[in-house]
């Protein structure tokens, strides 16, 4: 008899269904992107600088001379200054003497503001011209397959993903 109800209860046992937390979750995306045109401009500076070793230098403005000047950046017009370079002389014939000087002009600042598709009078400018999609194309079937194709455009990116998540408690 013990027998009899120790079957019966494995058998029932067997026969409830299971008791599991299980989750499957699948997303699949492509991203298919072409890029814009732009163009980037930079406003250079003035900059002006002066080095030596055995030199005199002096300025001269207006008919008089000043010994011991160096020039440099003046009053600036629509961001461009004027530049003083003075004359230089070796201080004493038959020695050793060295002298430098570099002056970059700085771009004019605009006086008025760029309208779109304009680019400014600036020294640094990047510009590239956008992208075309041509035959650019992106496709994930129901088995999970990307399938990406750049085709003829230019400036393209494209990006598929699928992910299979699989939670069990």
């Amino acid at each position: 008899m013990i027998r009899s109800f120790l079957v019966l209860g494995v058998t029932l046992a067997a026969a409830l269904p299971a008791q599991a937390d299980l989750q499957h979750r699948l997303s699949s995306s492509v991203q298919l992107d072409v890029k814009g045109a732009s163009t980037r401009a930079i406003r250079v500076g003035n900059s002006f600088s002066i080095s030596g070793n055995g030199i005199d230098t002096s300025v001269t403005s207006g008919g008089s001379t000043t010994s011991d000047a160096l020039g440099g950046l003046g009053a600036a017009t629509n961001g461009v200054n004027a530049i003083t370079i003075p004359d230089a002389t070796q201080k004493t014939a038959g020695s050793a003497f060295s002298y430098a000087t570099s002056y970059t002009q700085g771009d004019a600042v605009p006086t008025t503001a760029s309208s779109v598709g304009a680019v400014p009078a600036f020294s640094d400018i990047t510009s590239e011209s956008a992208g075309s999609a041509g035959t650019l194309a992106g496709t994930i079937n129901t088995s999970g397959a990307i399938t990406l194709s750049p085709g003829t455009g230019t400036g393209v990116s494209a990006i598929g993903q699928v992910i299979s998540e699989i939670n069990m408690r």
